[in-house]
């Protein structure tokens, strides 16, 4: 039996796990019958000097730098606390689209700060889950008993600050974390409240082996994804057609799209009809095909569950999935060609440029699971304390934990850096803050926080905000930068 949820949400810097970072972290732990146990966590992080933020995403959360650095910790204190106070057997860690964003920013912290970044998603029990996706398939399934939003434009929304305020739920500070994390567990209520049925089947469904089960079936199902359009719910009937080559996940095709017209396209041409292009023409829709990551709690169930009403409110001709399953069924090499039109795409994204380890060690966690002999050393430098840290020198066999090293104890220890070490973090930083001399990072931010004072969107009462910004940038840029 499960000890319950622990609903939690992040604020962030920017939108990119990779190099952006965690400003605050706030959390509600709950009981089965999701009320509240125990004292909300509410913690600023402090933002380090190579770290330069978004000024679109601080004019959201109206967390400005200086705040984290004046009542923040460093990445190591939080994840010492985390680890004491939050992670607890049997919990299941959910927010609303945490899967796809907060967990990632918190597996990336995990990583730069020597911990695993996946164990404390199933150690003892954990688990996590992601109420987003299943308001998406609550809403185009089973939608009775919760009033639904729309927004401005008059097309269905799922927000949350949206869907709190048609349902009277108390929401006083959207964006702010803690004010997020209690309308999360309101919504989760008010869902599980009106629809026990599907709410319990998804709960029972975050479970990666039963996923893999319906989905390799071979039989169509039903899928809630934001891939999907909004005037069919972001909801529509998918088979798969292959297994992604990690074995975690499956390629499915959209079975509102007859596959006829793709039947004798090459590799070449369905990687073509698979790039995203805002220009597209509009006899060549982009590729009916997406893939299903297994261990992302994706939103699926048996097609059976979509009755009558529910194929109308979608949109679901179930006849003509039927006729394109069929039609799928004459095409056996139809997956293999998406697999190779998907290599194609995979070789054409950027690289990383490796203009040092130490400039590209940080987004690195996915290029393979850390070294097991390595574990031990990463416990000893989680364990030191400020006095052990200045005189230890790891050993690492793999080299993303030793390029991480000097950059570890300059994020969390800076008081110890010696002054050799201390000119090489202040180069790092240079570097990453002008985009390795060409001061085109630095540029664009100054460019942005003026089209954002001179626009007529931003209220006077957050024209701080900005000025905020640009104080703390002034104090992190280069010398160099600031002379020239």
């Amino acid at each position: 039996m499960a000890a319950g949820f622990f609903f939690y949400d992040l604020e962030t810097s920017g939108f990119d796990p990779k190099f952006a970072r965690i400003m605050q972290f706030a959390g509600q732990r709950t009981d089965d019958a999701l009320s509240p146990v125990g004292e909300p966590v509410n913690i600023f992080i402090k933002l380090t000097a190579d770290t330069l933020p978004d000024p679109d995403a601080i004019m959201v959360t109206g967390i400005t730098p200086q705040a984290t650095l004046a009542d923040g910790v460093t990445e190591a204190e939080f994840l010492k606390y985390f680890y004491e106070h939050v992670v607890k057997p049997d919990t299941i860690f959910l927010g609303y689209n945490s899967v796809r964003f907060d967990d990632e920013f918190m597996r990336y912290l995990h990583y730069r700060n020597y911990y695993d970044a996946y164990r404390w998603h199933w150690c003892d029990g954990c688990s996590r889950w992601d109420i987003l996706d299943v308001v998406r398939m609550t809403r185009a399934l089973r939608p009775d008993g919760i009033v639904w939003p729309f927004s401005p434009d008059g097309k269905p929304s799922n927000r949350l600050e949206l869907l709190t305020k048609v349902n009277k739920i108390d929401h006083f500070a959207a964006h702010d974390a803690l004010s997020d994390v209690n309308a999360a567990i309101a919504v989760t209520k008010l869902i599980r409240d009106k629809q026990p049925k599907l709410f319990q089947y998804l709960l029972d469904m975050r479970d990666k082996r039963k996923v893999a089960a319906l989905v390799q079936s071979g039989e169509p199902f039903a899928y809630s994804s934001g891939t999907y359009p909004s005037e069919h719910e972001k909801t529509t009937a998918v088979v798969k057609v292959a297994d992604l080559p990690n074995g975690q996940g499956a390629l499915v095709y959209n079975l509102r799209f007859d596959p006829t017209p793709l039947a004798a396209m090459t590799a070449e041409q369905l990687a073509d009809r698979w790039r995203w292009r805002k220009d597209r023409p509009a006899d060549q829709p982009p590729l009916p095909v997406k893939a299903v990551k297994f261990n992302k709690c994706p939103a699926v169930a048996p097609l059976s569950v979509v009755d009558p009403d529910s194929q109308k409110r979608i949109g679901l001709d179930l006849a003509a999935t039927q006729r394109h399953m069929q039609v799928l069924r004459t095409l056996p090499d139809f997956g293999a060609k998406l697999l190779a039109a998907m290599e194609i795409l995979d070789k054409e994204r950027p690289q990383m440029s490796l203009l040092a380890n130490e400039q590209a060690v940080d987004g690195q966690l996915y290029d393979g699971f850390l070294d097991e002999r390595d574990h031990d050393m990463m416990g000893v430098v989680r364990a030191s304390d400020a006095r052990e840290i200045g005189t230890l020198s790891p050993h690492f066999h793999d080299q993303r934990l030793s390029g991480l090293w000097p950059l570890y104890k300059a994020r969390n220890y800076p008081a110890l850096l010696s002054s050799e070490e201390r000119a090489t973090w202040d180069a790092f930083c240079a570097h990453r803050l002008l985009d390795g001399g060409s001061g085109s990072r630095m540029a664009k931010f100054f460019a942005r926080l003026q089209a954002l004072a001179a626009s007529p969107d931003v209220p006077a009462g957050k024209q701080y905000i900005l000025q905020e910004l640009q104080l703390y940038a002034e104090s992190i840029v280069p010398s160099d930068a600031a002379e020239a």
